[in-house]
C-alpha cells in the first residue's frame, strides 16, 4: 500500500488543546469551551482543522506531563499548551513548573508536533520572588525551543467581572470568545507552520 502523501495544506489539521480548566471550559457547555469556540472561528476562516479538548480542570503542569501520551494521540499535528495556572495558585516551586513544561515541549518536538505555548502570569499579590521566578518561564521556554508564544492566555479577560464567572478566575462563554479573538491570529500562524512542513 502506498503511504499517505497528502500534504498538510490539503488535509484537515489536527490540533490538541492541552490544558487545565481554562481549556476544559469550567462550568461551561462543551460548545462554549475554548477548543470548540476556536475550531469554529478557524473554520469560519475556511481552515480545515479539528481542535480536540484535552483540558482537565485542576490540572497542573506535572499532571499534563503525566497524561501527555494519551492526551495527545498519534496523528496530532499541533498542540496549544496551556498549563501552569494551578501550579501558580497552589504556590508550587516555579522550577517544578518549568521542568514539567520543558519536558512536555521536548516530547512533543520529538514527535514532530508544533507547539503554541500559552503564557500565564503570577498573581501580583504573591511574594515578589515568586512572581520574578514564575513569569519568565514561558517566554524563556519559547525562546529556547523556537516555540510560538501567546504571552498571556487571559489577556483582556482577567479581572473583568463581565467576562468571568462568579469565582473571578474562570471565563464565561463571552470571556472565552475574547480569548479566541486575541489568540486566533497566533493559531493561524501555528497552522501555517504545520502546512509548511514537507509531506511525510
Amino acid at each position: 500500500m502506498m503511504p499517505n502523501l497528502t500534504s498538510a495544506a490539503e488535509r484537515t489539521i489536527k490540533v490538541v488543546a492541552l490544558g487545565d480548566s481554562l481549556t476544559a471550559g469550567y462550568q461551561l457547555q462543551g460548545t462554549a469551551a475554548f477548543p470548540a469556540q476556536l475550531e469554529r472561528a478557524l473554520k469560519a476562516k475556511g481552515l480545515a482543522v479539528e481542535v480536540a479538548n484535552a483540558g482537565v480542570s485542576g490540572d497542573t503542569s506535572s499532571g499534563g506531563l503525566a497524561r501527555l501520551d494519551w492526551s495527545v494521540p498519534a496523528g496530532t499535528d499541533a498542540v496549544i499548551l496551556e498549563l501552569g495556572a494551578n501550579d501558580m495558585l497552589r504556590g508550587f516551586d516555579p522550577k517544578v513548573t518549568r521542568e514539567a513544561l520543558a519536558e512536555i515541549v521536548r516530547r512533543l518536538k520529538a514527535r514532530n508536533i508544533e507547539v503554541r505555548l500559552c503564557g500565564m502570569r503570577a498573581a501580583r499579590n504573591l511574594v515578589p520572588g515568586f512572581v520574578q521566578a514564575f513569569d519568565p518561564i514561558y517566554p524563556e521556554l519559547a525562546a529556547a525551543n523556537d516555540l510560538l508564544l501567546y504571552p498571556f492566555f487571559l489577556e483582556g479577560v482577567v479581572a473583568d467581572p463581565k467576562l468571568n464567572i462568579g469565582d473571578g478566575l474562570h471565563p464565561t462563554a463571552e470571556g472565552v470568545a475574547r480569548i479566541v479573538s486575541g489568540i486566533l491570529p497566533k493559531v493561524e500562524a501555528l497552522l501555517a507552520r504545520v502546512r509548511a512542513k514537507p509531506a511525510l
